[in-house]
């Protein structure tokens, strides 16, 4: 059935429906246990790294180690948004080795995303922390709270419910920017797909049918977040 399917499209004959079902189990299990597992990973320490540069550029500047620090996180920001993520991870992969340091693929993507991933949601971590009325910090402070107190009790669960939504739209982002991987050997989806086409020479039905797996992953996540947008939109109203 699925074999007469593909033969209805107007370019498919039978050798590449054939190639289409041979390459569909070998791209989604890439994505299942590579792409999806390399995104989740890369986000979550690049979610670190986000908080603690947005802190860095909301905590009031006090000395000149702070100062320092601040001018080190915007040139942090600045390096990473102003050059392509492509580069990023061919200068973790096949650049620190010239001067002695040797990083796995794998690690070495993760790191490319991570702190490609560290700069861009800092802004918005840093903007949804500037959303929360000042007086959210001043009542912190009357009943004694520290600094850091009244960020954890106060500031951050309703700065995160602003960030929900730009925070998932670039996770949804990452894993399809995860097809890069596939420039420092990594053998995530994109690259099988890249090896099953090289095999037949024959790259248009192998490519489509990735971008339509893609498409598929990615429609599963906007459910999800959809989801968690209309929990979270129920938790501020209660």
């Amino acid at each position: 059935m699925l074999n007469s399917l593909l033969l209805s499209l107007p370019f498919m004959t039978e050798a590449r429906a054939a190639l289409v079902i041979e390459a569909f189990w070998p791209m989604v299990k890439a994505a299942v246990l590579v792409s999806v597992p390399l995104a989740l990973f890369s986000f979550l320490i690049g979610m670190v790294i986000a908080v603690a540069v947005a802190l860095v550029r909301v905590t009031p500047v006090r000395g000149f180690g702070h100062r320092l620090l601040l001018f080190f996180v915007r040139f942090y920001i600045s390096i990473i948004r102003g050059t392509p993520m492509l580069v990023q991870i061919s200068v973790v992969f096949y650049g620190l080795p010239a001067i002695g340091i040797f990083i796995d693929p794998i690690p070495a993507a993760i790191i490319g995303f991570s702190l490609n991933i560290g700069a861009y949601a800092s802004e918005t971590v840093r903007a949804a922390i500037a959303s929360v009325p000042k007086g959210q910090w001043e009542a912190g402070y009357t009943v004694g709270m520290t600094y850091m107190q009244t960020f954890r009790r106060i500031i951050a669960p309703q700065a995160f419910r602003v960030a929900v939504p730009p925070l998932s739209n670039t996770f949804i982002g990452l894993f399809k920017d995860t097809s890069l991987a596939s420039v420092v050997t990594v053998t995530e989806m994109f690259r099988v797909a890249q090896q099953m086409a090289n095999m037949s020479y024959d790259f248009l039905p192998i490519y489509i049918e990735a971008g339509m797996i893609y498409w598929c992953f990615c429609w599963v996540l906007f459910l999800i977040q959809a989801k968690v947008e209309k929990r979270m939109a129920r938790y501020v109203v209660h």
